[in-house]
């Protein structure tokens, strides 16, 4: 207990610091616990963010997906190699930040996010025993994991396992259709967040950020989309096909989410990673 209390305690001071170590022998006695945390002498690293390619899984209406366009690969005539590529992608596709103004007109956007709503320890709640293509997470499931852990820590990231990473390869398992573009938004079928646990998660808890395995905050049948607006008006960023989150213990780590900040976006490509001491 005391060890797991000692690399909270590294995480934070490290986070907090904006990863500055100590100088002119100053924190000298937590210089080497702070580098500790990252070397990953004192516990492992998870990344939680499926890789960019032609298999990315977009939102259906977005047919075009992820593009990358060679525009070198080889030896030059000076004898170097020498590798370009442009890309092209739509901001909702892939491991993705949602940020508020996605569905909350006036709230902050993509390049507005504080670090502190990237930034935190994770809460981890598996429902993946029981989830089916139309469950929606609900409170019960937020109040069992706090029956076994305790209270969510205020400014939380709040990850939920659906067990649909599993599915990520395979594009008609994991939308729940293979059709493509508007036809196939009424045929989705994936977990999502009951807007009842939204507003819960809202009234009475203070998450910093919610993400889950999914591709979508609400679920597939959803026609109001009302967890995302609940969430996204106050400020509460959304986190999308995450993935590798049964990795993770349901509390003791920390989440590093960094989007692409594109500004006035309303999402980006997101590398999301956790601590795990």
């Amino acid at each position: 207990m005391k060890a797991h209390a000692l690399d909270r305690q590294a995480i934070g001071m490290a986070l907090a610091a904006g990863l500055m170590l100590g100088t002119s022998g100053r924190l000298a006695a937590d210089d080497a616990l702070i580098r500790s945390v990252f070397d990953g002498s004192r516990g492992d690293w998870i990344d939680l963010t499926h890789a960019f390619s032609e298999d990315s899984i977009y939102w259906p209406t977005d047919t075009r997906g992820f593009e990358l366009e060679e525009l070198a690969h080889g030896h030059t005539e000076g004898g170097w190699f020498y590798s370009s590529y442009r890309y092209s992608s739509a901001e909702h596709g892939g491991t993705h930040l949602d940020a508020p103004i996605h569905f909350a007109e006036g709230r902050q956007t993509a390049d507005e996010i504080p670090l502190s709503s990237l930034i935190g320890p994770a809460v981890v709640v598996d429902v993946s025993g029981h989830a089916h293509p139309d469950y929606l997470i609900s409170v019960e499931d937020f109040q069992a994991w706090e029956s076994a852990h305790g209270r969510m820590p205020d400014g939380a990231i709040l990850l939920v396992r659906t067990g649909w990473e599993t599915r990520y390869g395979d594009r008609t398992a994991y939308l729940g259709t293979e059709l493509t573009g508007a036809e196939a938004v009424p045929e989705l079928h994936f977990p999502g967040l009951d807007p009842e646990a939204a507003q819960w998660l809202v009234d009475e808890r203070s998450i910093a950020a919610f993400g889950l395995d999914t591709p979508s905050v609400d679920y597939g049948q959803s026609r109001d989309f009302r967890s995302h607006v609940i969430l996204y008006e106050e400020n509460i960023p959304g986190f999308e096909n995450v993935t590798n989150l049964a990795q993770l213990p349901p509390a003791g780590s920390y989440v590093i989410a960094l989007p692409m900040k594109i500004e006035g976006g309303s999402g980006g490509p997101l590398r999301i990673i956790a601590y795990r001491p």
